[in-house]
């Protein structure tokens, strides 16, 4: 094997190839020819990435690599590693960007020379976005000839990648590619959230053209703004502070200003003369090595001196330190921030000056840690001209949304199933009235409420708007509850008829049986599986399937170019973790949501498959355990295995009208479970405050 080529893992060999990793294991056991072992563990080999596209072409399983398969291996079996790699692609995708007239001369030469000219041409433009390479702490520097030379293979088909799908596109498809790998080594801040924090900084009266992010992680809040003059970025990892800058020099024109520092923001700032029109952070969180000890006496704690455990606080004071008179800062914080005892000085004299304008309590995963619904400060930076609000806006998107008597209600909270659209209007509707024409917003129980200052000037000082917003059922108290309580009679009925009739004993019966996969192979059904694309529209998650709601997702703005799998009606979607026999027909009114990950779509061929006959027998709790594999951490269903009798179209459809009788009736008695709950909860909050009587 050449020194320094390429490596490529099981997995990435599966990719290639587009099987599971139990096949690549199966080849590696029955073709002696296989290419062996150049690296890695004897638990987790690697294999010379050159030597296994031969393999497969010869073996007839790899007709041509795809192209963003082969940059993305490339990437990923660098001798230097992954981030170095990523940084050498960005340089050369902004080199290709800003200046794409002169690529074809640096490509026209051996890899040596190459390499040497590409140096130079990335330095110019390096300076050119970001600064003089001397100066202190800029986050990415020119790589030497030398570290490029590994690289030169990779930049090449970087480059004729980024020919079809652009520059911009390719890197944030490495990257995100790179993150998806590696979800521990990063805290990430996700599209909805970002968009959200960005809108609530350009709702002001002044727009946000000086934007600085002093946690800037993977650029994502920064990349959210909309039209910036210049955007300020500090990172205190090396490698991550490189790629996000790459990344926002991709994302921006050459007319938005760039700076990009390493630097550990509390104790060394990068800016620390800047005013800028908006701040907008996710520090971490929890901190206790944050500089307590030698910032005793640091000028920017105005509000006062954060106590060891108050990391967020110092955070935040940092924040309104960058801040022009009137600028806004939005800052992602723990809801423990809100109330700890050891910050209530500092948030009373946030409330007294006016700096502290709003808290909006998020739905549990929007962010992580996913399973802690944090909150949102909003900030204001005091100035001469301005006067202190007598009140603070509280706001919770936490409530799950009311069942509806159409159908079960959405799954509230959980990653990948926020509906960010309706977080966005309830918090951006309470901001903007709050905000607006002088007068306070108009309170929604449960959702939003002006408090006066005064009233939260107590002994705790405690912010967390749970604490005094009332739930949304005191709108209309009892002749709420008595609304719920006629819908689950209504629903309760109709679970009655539902009921299935008596069963009637009968001896086992011996089909002859076939599998999913043998019915694709014949072109009885197709196997599709979700999670790629981009592009606007619903997206029908796991959690949808679970629990029988309507699509929640959404697919990432940008991200892989491939077109999303659309579901259509008829398809059957089954979760493939977890273990659990759970099948779903889809209906006119989930079709055209997109598949969305860890999720196998059947479309069977209606003039051999009943879809309802399909989904019933898939559901058997002894095909799903045949099905299954099990490991450590979860178990994972492998459909084509799933086994189905063979049975005439004819009585596939009497099968299937019994099995869409019964899933008509697990969904009213799911729903009737739903407001049941919700007329318990009510009766007690109804009793406790005084709005029921006990008679």
């Amino acid at each position: 094997m050449p020194e320094n080529s390429t490596e490529v893992t099981a997995a990435g060999i599966a990719r290639l190839a587009g099987v599971g990793r139990a096949a690549v294991s199966n080849w590696r056991r029955r073709h002696a020819d296989f290419p062996k072992p150049v690296g890695g563990t004897e638990t987790s080999p690697s294999f010379a990435l050159s030597e296994v596209e031969q393999w497969l072409r010869d073996q007839g399983k790899l007709a041509e690599v795809p192209l963003r398969e082969r940059v993305w291996q490339q990437l990923a079996g660098h001798p230097a590693g992954a981030v170095p790699a990523m940084v050498h692609t960005g340089c050369a995708l902004l080199l290709l960007r800003t200046a794409p007239n002169t690529w074809p001369e640096i490509t026209a030469v051996s890899d040596e020379g190459m390499a040497g000219v590409l140096s130079l041409a990335v330095d110019k433009v390096l300076t050119a976005r970001f600064g003089p390479a001397a100066e202190a702490g800029r986050a990415v520097h020119a790589p030497s000839p030398a570290e490029l030379l590994p690289s030169v293979p990779l930049l090449r088909a970087a480059a004729e990648l980024a020919a079809g799908t652009g520059a911009r596109e390719t890197f944030e498809f490495l990257l995100g590619r790179q993150l998806d790998a590696n979800p521990r080594q990063y805290t990430l801040t996700p599209p909805g959230l970002a968009g959200l924090m960005a809108a609530l900084v350009e709702a002001g009266e002044r727009p946000a053209r000086t934007v600085l992010d002093p946690a800037a992680g993977t650029g994502a809040l920064l990349r959210a703004v909309g039209s910036p003059a210049a955007l300020y970025a500090q990172e205190n990892d090396p490698d991550l502070a490189a790629l996000t800058a790459l990344r926002l020099a991709l994302h921006t024109d050459t007319g938005c200003a760039l700076a990009a520092r390493t630097a550990d923001t509390l104790r060394a700032d990068a800016f620390p003369q800047l005013a800028a029109d908006a701040v907008l952070c996710h520090p971490p969180f929890n901190e206790r090595n944050w500089g307590h000890d030698e910032l005793a006496y640091d000028p920017r704690w105005e509000y006062g001196f954060p106590a060891r455990t108050e990391s967020e606080l110092a955070w935040v004071q940092h924040a309104l330190a960058h801040l022009r008179e009137g600028g806004t800062a939005v800052l992602l914080m723990p809801p423990a921030a809100a109330s700890r005892r050891s910050g209530r000085r500092i948030r009373a004299d946030l409330l007294r000056r006016g700096a502290l304008r709003a808290v909006i309590a998020l739905p549990a995963g929007a962010a992580p840690p996913y399973g802690i619904p944090l909150h949102l400060w909003v900030l204001r930076k005091p100035g001469s001209g301005l006067h202190p609000s007598p009140e603070l806006l509280l706001v919770d998107t936490a409530e799950p949304a009311e069942p509806s008597s159409a159908g079960p209600a959405p799954a509230a909270g959980g990653r990948d199933r926020l509906d960010w659209q309706a977080v966005h209007s309830t918090v951006l509707d309470a901001w903007q009235s709050f905000e607006g024409a002088g007068h306070p917003a108009a309170a929604r129980p449960g959702a939003g409420r002006a408090v006066p200052v005064i009233e939260l000037l107590d002994d705790d000082v405690d912010l967390a708007p749970a604490r005094h917003l009332p739930p949304p059922t005191a709108a209309d108290g009892p002749a709420e509850l008595i609304r719920v309580r006629e819908r689950l009679t209504e629903t309760l009925g109709i679970t009655g008829t539902l009921t299935p009739p008596a069963v009637t004993p009968c001896e086992p019966a011996h089909w002859p049986l076939t599998t999913v996969g043998e019915l694709a192979r014949a072109g009885a059904l197709q196997l599709r599986t979700g999670g790629s694309g981009t592009g606007p529209g619903p997206v029908l998650t796991e959690h949808d399937v679970l629990g029988s709601t309507a699509p929640s997702g959404s697919l990432p703005a940008d991200g892989p170019t491939e077109e999303p799998v659309l579901v259509e009606p008829g398809d059957v979607v089954v979760p493939v973790l977890g273990g659990g026999s759970v099948a779903r027909v889809v209906d006119d009114a989930t079709a055209g949501a997109a598949l969305g990950r860890n999720l196998q779509l059947l479309r069977p061929d209606p003039a051999a498959l009943d879809p309802w006959f399909l989904a019933g027998f898939l559901r058997g709790t002894a095909n799903n355990r045949q099905a299954s594999s099990y490991a450590s951490t979860a178990t994972r269903l492998d459909a084509r295995r799933l086994q189905l009798p063979r049975l005439p179209l004819t009585e596939q459809q009497r099968y299937g009208q019994r099995f869409r009788a019964l899933a008509e009736f697990e969904d009213a008695l799911r729903l009737a479970g739903r407001l049941g709950g919700q007329l318990v909860q009510g009766m007690y909050d109804g009793l406790t405050d005084g709005t029921v009587a006990p008679g």
